[in-house]
């Protein structure tokens, strides 16, 4: 049964929301706007509506504003899912884990605001939104029954394909997790050159815990281009007659180049603001697309 405009206009407009809070989380931690309204939550500096604006508060307070939102679009989508499409299996898994992990990820902002955290726990906020976002992401998927359009109920997937679609999934979020200690640890700049931090003078360990956050992350950035290359090839070998999975790599080793290449682009740039936008970008669309691609695992015929 095709389900109606309403409720399909309403899961793009719940997903374009939750980019929304990821880039703009991403935009508070780059421009170092976390403390624009002071230790105040959910007030800002001490009133519903900040009475001064200056830039940190007006990226701050605005960022809480679609976070609040969005919150709302993710409530109704989540039970309208929840009562309309129950009967499907993943429907009200995904519908909890948008709403739980979107709850989780205000608490962890509101938590910094208020008593402040430390980095390896702050980096975690950006995955956890990324989690809500990718549920909310399949939501949407099953919601204009893209599964349908391109038979991926007769999805039949080797265990060998299956195996590399988890492993490179659950290893993309240990990237992730990296990227995000770059930021929180400012790391950013302490390698001034690519691909090695200084190619002047080349070393193969780095010389202190910064270097080593920066370091880590591009070559866990490095690792996971050649397995999704590795994965596109195999897919576009053996599964030409699978649309879903031919053409799913192929989009994840483009999205997977065009970050590596921002990424690379950031550091040459000195931190362009909408170039590290463009590589939380990339990093959110691979990562909601490697979750549709487990979900075609869990749908595909055992061998």
């Amino acid at each position: 049964m095709q389900q109606s405009k309403y409720m399909k206009w309403f899961a793009v407009a719940a997903t374009v929301g939750m980019l929304l809070i990821l880039l703009g989380g991403a935009l508070v931690t780059k421009t170092d706007s976390g403390m624009g309204c002071g230790r105040n939550w959910p007030d800002c500096n001490g009133s519903l509506i900040p009475k001064e604006i200056t830039k940190e508060v007006f990226i701050e307070f605005s960022h809480r504003v679609v976070t609040g939102s969005v919150s709302f679009l993710i409530l109704i989508l989540s039970v309208w899912s929840w009562r309309k499409l129950g009967h499907i299996k993943e429907v009200k898994l995904l519908s909890f884990l948008a709403l739980f992990f979107l709850v989780a990820q205000a608490l962890i902002g509101a938590a910094q605001v208020l008593w402040g955290q430390g980095d390896f726990i702050l980096a975690l906020h950006f995955g956890i939104s990324l989690i809500s976002f990718s549920s909310v992401f399949l939501l949407t998927l099953i919601i204009f029954e893209v599964d349908q359009r391109f038979d991926a109920d007769k999805v039949h997937m080797a265990s060998k394909l299956k195996w590399h679609t988890i492993g490179v999934t659950l290893y993309s979020y240990i990237v992730v997790y990296t990227g995000a200690l770059v930021r929180h640890t400012n790391s950013s700049l302490v390698c001034p050159d690519w691909p090695l931090c200084n190619n002047r003078a080349p070393s193969i360990i780095p010389s202190n815990f910064y270097e080593w956050v920066q370091m880590g992350h591009r070559i866990a950035a490095a690792m996971i281009f050649f397995w999704i290359l590795y994965i596109a090839i195999h897919a576009i070998k053996h599964y030409k007659d699978q649309r879903v999975i031919y053409w799913g790599w192929i989009f994840a080793l483009i999205i997977v180049s065009l970050q590596v290449v921002a990424g690379m682009s950031v550091v040459l740039s000195r931190l362009n603001i909408y170039l590290a936008l463009s590589h939380s970008l990339f990093i959110t669309l691979l990562f909601g697309l490697l979750c549709y691609m487990i979900l075609l695992v869990s749908r595909s015929r055992i061998d």
